[in-house]
């Protein structure tokens, strides 16, 4: 097992970014928010890399924060001022943001335990795939914080504001059933097979319409705060940019053709 804090693979234009700290169930930490930042932002503009699943080693996906290491220390170990903290959490939150803004799509493959922060950048991600054993849980109540890496938006916007608030104030740890019942996650996949299974849905999208996806991915997100005409005007425009992809000519091809498409991501 590395000593690295998070490992990057890629394998059938699919970046898998695995949080490594096991021991502790991953949770999260500079050493391991800040180079995926970094990674998800060199994948933007790397046209080998389709698809992002965001994983964790071990048995968890990621526990949240690192309870230990929340002193609001500098890296010498000076107390950091109340607006310095601001800022440092600021910079941490890029993570949840570029999982859920960049124009690729983001898979958390939560395959245990992801909770607090570690749901929020699960919640983050564009699709969610749970194995059987995964858990799901707020868990900022239990001690005493408010909420943050994105849990709040994101939950209210997936399951609205009575049963965003429900797993807030009353912080129980729910399974992946429950999680898929309540629209949490939108696949259960079975343990012993998650990784393969999961990779396999995440290859099939980084080969398949790209500037498709992207437009998808950004008209979904714009939808929840905008009104219908905007929406409708955006479409206007984004639907007949894909209708110029080498994609496009390439499905009404194959279907005309009765063939699978060979699609090129251009």
């Amino acid at each position: 097992m590395s000593d690295q804090a998070v490992l990057f693979d890629v394998s059938d234009k699919v970046l898998t970014i695995t949080l490594n700290n096991p021991s502790k169930l991953n949770p999260i930490a500079d050493n391991m928010s800040f180079p995926a930042i970094g990674r998800l932002g060199d994948a933007v503009r790397d046209p080998n890399i389709g698809a992002i699943v965001l994983t964790g080693a071990g048995r968890a996906f990621c526990a949240g924060g690192d309870v230990s290491n929340m002193g609001g220390t500098d890296p010498t170990g000076e107390p950091l001022t109340f607006e310095q903290s601001v800022d440092r959490q600021r910079e941490r939150h890029l993570f949840p943001y570029l999982l859920h803004t960049i124009p690729k799509v983001t898979i958390a493959a939560v395959n245990g335990h992801a909770v607090g922060a570690g749901l929020g950048i699960a919640a983050s991600c564009d699709l969610r795939f749970s194995s059987t054993k995964g858990k799901f849980g707020t868990a900022f109540a239990n001690v005493g914080l408010g909420g943050d890496f994105g849990t709040t938006w994101q939950l209210t916007r997936l399951l609205g504001e009575a049963k965003a608030k429900e797993l807030f104030f009353l912080p129980d740890i729910i399974d992946a059933d429950e999680a898929l019942r309540i629209g949490l996650v939108n696949r259960v996949l079975p343990a012993e097979s998650f990784s393969e299974e999961v990779h396999e849905l995440a290859a099939r999208i980084a080969n398949g319409p790209l500037v498709s996806y992207r437009w998808m991915k950004q008209n979904i997100n714009q939808s929840s705060v905008s009104d219908f005409m905007t929406l409708l005007e955006k479409e206007a425009v984004t639907h007949l940019r894909c209708a110029q992809t080498n994609d496009h000519k390439e499905g009404v091809s194959s279907f005309m053709e009765k063939r699978t498409a060979n699609f090129s991501g251009t």
